[in-house]
């Protein structure tokens, strides 16, 4: 017993010591304190209390001993006042002087000499009749609110507010409960009341990431590639506070992670920034070949549309185009655009830049395909024109070029997060063909417990492309199970997601039964998943949850963009259409909101139209790559954007 409490008394000394060396106080709670009031005196938030001492939540009982957080937050400014209330005569004694007496009376020695104004020309003698002031002291302190009121400068958003003031996220919504996602420019909310030199000034020559639940530094090491002493020397402050949900990490950008050690941004308006109204030059490049169509009858041009596949894209993403360009003109902003036929050949692409006078333009949209568009980013660099891709996840970029898509290695990154940061016990399986056996193996050093299952093989060895329900049922547990499933076979697909859908169940006591839950995902979301042999029930009966570059826009959503196009041209949009609409309006307005389509990453970390948005990033040595994701799930027979 002797040992126990020997153990006992070092580990309280132990954890007493890590709070002190972490910025920590502690406070014994008196009758009739609330968590508000104590708060209050240590210039505090409930929230930072509650998340130190989270039973304090349920019940907050007298002597019950908290631990609070030393605030950063302004402390009360204590002044003295003096009022004269009299005088003392003293008639002066051998060796007294003026300090000496000023000590006894607890005046000051030009206290004395202002009432004695002899003392300013003559040194203080024996016998000197004064006149010493008497003064009533008082304290006087000045009330400092540990929050203020602070407003939202423009297209600043949730992330960089917390990160500036040393706070988490979820701590900005507490101090503004009802706050909404999206904040206006001269918006007023509370923020921690801290010195200005203590603020936390954004670099954007810096990465920004959002610690997510239950993440430690092991965890921050293999994704980041950073050591915890680095991430400290970084983040001053955060070895005394330790990671918390929600933190903002200054990084630097590392291509490791592929340009996602970045925070959720805060999305913005830019129809709301519009501040330069000169005419803006832009160039579209697209692949019409309308050196190959038939123009001898209409049933010819509409063959060669069927024909040609660089026509039908052409078209289809022109058609989004020319819908932005009037819209943006409805907005008062003037543009000059120009439209070549690349005919998709680098020769005819160097023929146009050579032919016209690119040093005025100011941003290039396409060509379509990649091998192209590099070529042509390559050749508009000396003009240091910006180039915008159309198409394309994996575009080698130079420093001109802006690659739209979202490369694949993020999407993959993106779900494969989204499970790490399931907060529930779940059971990991990954179903894959052959083909994709190098992303299940991938798939398994993330997920280290997860069980795999390979499609059988026929009698010959080769891929069967199908699973039997043993092979999977084996596999799952009773409770909730994440199955990764990966391959481009169709078959395959239709084979697992109707095995899966079926081994779903409810608990039943009386029949002995477990509940089964089963979520499907995939990191490659592709054509496999959308064919005819596919059962939308059985997807949305699996949440059926993955990554993509855009987000299809909702029908009832009564669509502006939608309804205008539908008049125009008869017909509702398509992806490529959509796309076309998307990124000229978000290249255009860029450039009437900030100095250049460069500038405006800053500006404009994230920007969202009908079915994209845009978060470029540039790399150390390169472009700038669209970080922006969706996350999606089917939910009852539809497809919606799952929120963090």
């Amino acid at each position: 017993m002797t040992k126990f409490f020997f153990v006992l008394c070092l580990s309280l000394v132990f954890s007493l010591n890590t709070a002190t060396a972490q910025n920590y106080s502690t406070h014994q709670v008196k009758k009739g304190e609330t968590i508000e009031s104590i708060a209050k005196r240590y210039f505090v938030t409930p929230f930072d209390i509650f998340s130190l001492n989270p039973d304090a939540k349920k019940e907050l009982k007298p002597n019950t001993i908290l631990i609070i957080p030393i605030s950063k937050a302004l402390k009360p400014k204590v002044t003295t006042v003096r009022e004269l209330k009299g005088f003392i005569t003293h008639k002066t004694k051998r060796k007294e002087t003026l300090y000496s007496l000023a000590k006894q009376y607890s005046v000051t020695e030009e206290d004395i000499k202002k009432h004695n104004t002899f003392l300013y020309a003559n040194p203080l003698q024996k016998g000197d009749k004064l006149q010493v002031p008497i003064f009533k002291t008082t304290k006087v302190v000045e009330e400092v609110k540990p929050t203020k009121k602070y407003k939202v400068l423009p297209k600043e958003g949730k992330w960089r507010i917390a990160y500036k003031f040393g706070i988490t996220i979820q701590e900005l919504e507490a101090l503004n409960p009802g706050l909404e996602e999206t904040l206006q420019d001269g918006q007023e909310i509370n923020v921690p009341n801290i010195e200005d030199d203590k603020k936390n000034e954004i670099d954007e020559k810096y990465s920004y990431y959002k610690v997510r639940p239950k993440q430690g530094f092991y965890s921050l090491k293999r994704e980041l590639g950073l050591e915890q002493e680095e991430l400290e020397a970084l983040n001053p402050g955060l070895k005394e506070s330790g990671l918390k949900k929600g933190m903002i990490l200054k990084v630097p950008f590392s291509s490791k992670a592929n340009g996602i050690i970045q925070v959720d941004a805060d999305r913005i308006n830019l129809v709301d920034s519009i501040s330069d109204y000169k005419t803006k030059h832009i160039a579209v490049m697209l692949p019409f070949r309308l050196n190959r169509v038939n123009h001898d009858s209409i049933s010819g041009t509409k063959q060669s549309i069927v024909d040609d596949p660089y026509l039908n894209a052409s078209l289809d993403f022109y058609s989004g185009v020319l819908m932005a360009i009037d819209s943006l003109k409805k907005l008062g902003i003037s543009l000059k655009v120009d439209v070549y036929d690349t005919k998709n050949q680098t020769s005819e692409i160097s023929r146009i830049i050579d032919a016209n006078n690119f040093e005025t333009v100011n941003a290039v949209i396409g060509p379509l395909t990649p091998n192209n568009f590099e070529w042509a980013a390559s050749k508009l660099r000396n003009f240091n024109v910006p180039v915008v891709s159309v198409i394309g996840s994996n575009l080698k970029l130079g420093e001109n070029g802006f690659q739209s898509k979202p490369s694949d290695g993020l999407l993959k990154e993106k779900i494969v997060n989204y499970v790490k940061a399931d907060t529930l016990s779940s059971n990991i399986v990954i179903i894959s063909d052959s083909k994709h056996a190098q992303v299940a193996n991938s798939l398994k050093q993330e997920f280290n417990h997860a069980k795999q299952v390979y499609s059988r093989k026929d009698e010959d060895g080769k891929e069967a492309n199908y699973v039997l329900v043993d092979d999977i049922r084996e596999v799952l547990k009773p409770g909730n199970n994440i199955v990764f499933l990966e391959t481009k076979d169709e078959g395959f697909a239709s084979n697992v997601t109707s095995i899966l859908a079926s081994l779903i169940q409810k608990e039943n006591i009386e029949e002995k039964k477990e509940r089964i839950d089963i979520v499907l995902v995939t990191t490659n979301f592709n054509a496999a998943f959308e064919g005819d042999e596919i059962k939308n029930p059985h997807l949305s009966k699996l949440q059926f949850t993955y990554a993509s570059a855009s987000k299809a826009y909702n029908e009832n959503d009564n669509n502006v963009f939608v309804r205008a196009y539908e008049k125009a041209y008869n017909v509702t949009p398509n992806i490529g259409a959509v796309k076309g609409f998307d990124l000229t309006m978000d290249v255009v307005l860029r450039l009437v909101s900030s100095d250049d389509l460069y500038t405006s990453v800053n500006d404009a970390p994230l920007t969202e139209y009908v079915e994209n948005k845009f978060g470029y990033q540039k790399k150390l040595l390169g472009g700038y790559y669209n970080n922006a994701v969706y996350l999606v799930k089917h939910q009852d027979l539809t497809i919606v954007e799952v929120k963090p």
